[in-house]
């Protein structure tokens, strides 16, 4: 039977998705790609773009913006099932072109030997 939001391992996780977090809105790099997993089949859709491998993830953050990127995050869930799968959405407001936009954010993770790693990704803006 999967134990479904064991505390420590929601613990774990949110801790980590804080410190992707902090790397986003910080443009840390080596932090954003170190929380990712590394390979052909991890995928990010954003915005206006949808990504395939880490080499195109990559490529797209290290040609974009790296301004006011801080955010505003809120309802904050992580769903754990068992110790190697974990769900991670979010809300966010974020100034884009000088306007308040408000965003959606999730995320799927796998814990690996290596460690926990996001393995799928999806950013969106609410109209």
């Amino acid at each position: 039977m999967t134990l479904i939001n064991h505390p420590a391992t929601v613990a774990e996780v949110t801790e980590l998705y804080l410190e992707y977090e902090a790397a986003l809105c910080s443009n840390n790099l080596k932090i954003m790609d170190e929380l990712f997993w590394n390979s052909a089949d991890v995928v990010r859709f954003g915005l206006a773009e949808n990504l395939y491998g880490t080499e195109e993830i990559r490529n797209f953050r290290n040609n974009r913006p790296s301004f006011q990127l801080q955010r505003q995050i809120s309802h904050l869930q992580v769903i754990t099932f068992g110790n190697d799968t974990a769900s991670v959405t979010l809300e966010f407001k974020r100034i884009i072109d000088g306007v308040e936009r408000s965003g959606r954010q999730s995320q799927m993770w796998y814990k690996f030997p290596q460690g926990w790693k996001v393995v799928s990704a999806h950013v969106s803006l609410i109209d």
